[in-house]
């Protein structure tokens, strides 16, 4: 067996055991394991012959095992036609980059509007168990964070970091605060391989050395280099420019970073170090030069601009219910690519004048989407670094090639896994065909139909299935929606509220 096979059986064995709410502890036990050989098995450290393998699967069927949570499903009565206004929230990858970036401030970190999500739960988990006080307001429209002088990651919550990608975020201020330290690897959605080689080429400059084994970064930290930093990053990646962002602010000197990602959760990092008083030059761009800082001890209060995945996935659900809807709130300078599409395959929208965000720098507007009859795009959809196409938008394209009629080619050239994941259209009557693990064919229009589905184990394509359900006549269930919730708060009664029919249940 190969260790991409060992890998990608890991990543099943530890999706299915997520997928029913088991903890590590408990199958572990199940199997007359440790913990530790488990955690070897899921990260692909460990091979498995055929007898193991089956042992697993019985272990991971059993009934007798019961979840250590209650798992949450969709029940959607389609079709549907929507009709109101919705406001955007604020941005889940701005969020959570936010509360890696707190751990720079030896002050009170306020931010203002944090969507109560799985994902943000999640971190806020981690940074609980390793002693930074984490309080919410009363209305929970205030969340504050205040670091200790001396962080336990002895004591973190291993389960949480686990099921998140961004802990991956902690690299760029812990190697400020610790010589040594270690994090568990990464987890989040199943899209397939992201390397962390990226992050270590661009942190190497600071004096970080990560070694990778037995499911963890080892981290040391030595001398980093002397003067100015000049760091080019091999991949225009949002993490690894917020990474490079972090451990500059706390390097005393200059560090310039090119080929740097200038998208919008960025953007919100750069701003959120300006109010900590480090100087940050060329945000919205791809060179940023960063001066840090010493220290960092401010009192400081932001607000995350709005999340333009959010809205792409309202003007979705307007699309494929073929439905006059307005979304409120929306940065139209992170969406101006995806609308251009739109407008050639033959949407109507209107927008408003642009007017400021709460954090005062990031432009809104309000879209109205119109019914439509669409046609495909004349030429393929694929993704680019911003200002392109946003990575995390172009799963939407895949419900909207659905209903439009002609032949659409949908590039997503990022992830090997994330096309697989659309293929779950066809259940519900899509006609969409892989051409390779990157490319997929998709003919419209769409007669949909409603089905009993699980979530694919992205957040995205899950996404795609439930704004699909809502225009699928009759009722289609979807079955643990855990994934949805890490990137959307309360989405199910926000739509009902526009119209549509969505009951939430549980096992």
């Amino acid at each position: 067996m190969t260790q991409n096979s060992s890998e990608s059986l890991g990543r099943l064995i530890r999706d299915a055991r997520m997928q029913r709410g088991l903890s590590p502890e408990q199958v572990a036990q199940a199997l007359h394991l440790e913990p530790s050989d488990l955690r070897a098995i899921e990260t692909g450290a460990r091979e498995l012959d055929l007898a193991s393998l089956t042992n697993i699967a019985a272990t991971l069927q059993d009934p007798a095992l019961t979840p250590t949570a209650r798992t949450m499903h969709l029940r959607i009565k389609g079709p549907t036609k929507l009709a109101g206004s919705i406001d955007v929230r604020s941005s889940k990858n701005a969020a959570v980059a936010l509360l890696c970036a707190s751990l720079l401030n030896k002050g009170r970190t306020v931010l203002e509007g944090i969507a109560q999500i799985e994902e943000v739960n999640r971190i806020l988990e981690v940074l609980s168990s390793i002693g930074v006080k984490v309080t919410w307001s009363d209305d929970k429209s205030e969340l504050e964070l205040v670091r200790p002088e001396m962080l336990d990651l002895d004591a973190m919550d291993i389960e949480a970091a686990r099921r998140t990608r961004s802990v991956i975020m902690f690299l760029g201020p812990l190697l400020h605060l610790l010589p040594e330290f270690q994090l568990p690897y990464a987890g989040g959605c199943n899209l397939g391989t992201r390397t962390v080689t990226p992050h270590l080429q661009a942190l190497a400059p600071f004096g970080l050395d990560v070694q990778a084994t037995d499911g963890w970064y080892h981290a040391s930290v030595r001398e980093g280099h002397d003067g100015v930093r000049h760091i080019t990053l091999t991949e225009r990646g949002d993490t690894v420019t917020e990474n490079v962002l972090m451990a500059a602010a706390l390097h005393p000197g200059t560090t310039v970073i090119r080929n740097a990602s200038p998208n919008y959760m960025v953007q919100d990092v750069c701003f959120f170090l300006q109010a900590l008083g480090v100087q940050v030059e060329g945000v919205g761009s791809t060179t940023l030069t960063v001066t840090g800082l010493e220290e960092i001890s401010t009192d400081v209060r932001v607000a995350p601009s709005e999340d333009p995945i959010e809205a792409m996935s309202l003007i979705t659900a307007a699309v494929v219910t073929k439905s006059e809807l307005t979304i409120r709130r929306a940065p139209i300078e992170f969406l101006e690519i995806e609308l251009a599409i739109l407008g050639d395959m033959g949407l109507k929208y209107d927008l408003t004048p642009e007017y400021s965000a709460a954090n005062g720098k990031t432009r809104l507007v309000d879209i109205t989407v119109h019914p439509s009859d669409l046609h495909a795009a004349a030429d393929k959809i694929h993704p680019m670094p911003f200002p392109g196409l946003n990575i995390d938008n172009l799963p939407f394209f895949a419900v909207i090639a659905a209903v439009a009629e002609g032949r659409t080619l949908i590039h997503d050239w990022v992830y090997e896994n994330r096309a697989i994941h659309l293929l779950e259209l066809n259940k519900l009557g899509a006609n969409t065909q892989l051409l390779d693990p990157h490319r997929l064919v998709v003919n419209g229009p769409t007669r949909w139909r409603s089905q009993e589905l699980i979530c694919p184990p992205a957040l995205r394509p899950a996404v795609c299935l439930l704004l699909a359900s809502m225009a699928a006549r009759g009722i289609t269930v979807l079955r643990d929606v855990y994934v949805i919730n890490r990137g959307y708060e309360d989405l199910a009664n926000r739509l009902n509220k526009l119209g549509a029919d969505i009951q939430v249940f549980f096992d």
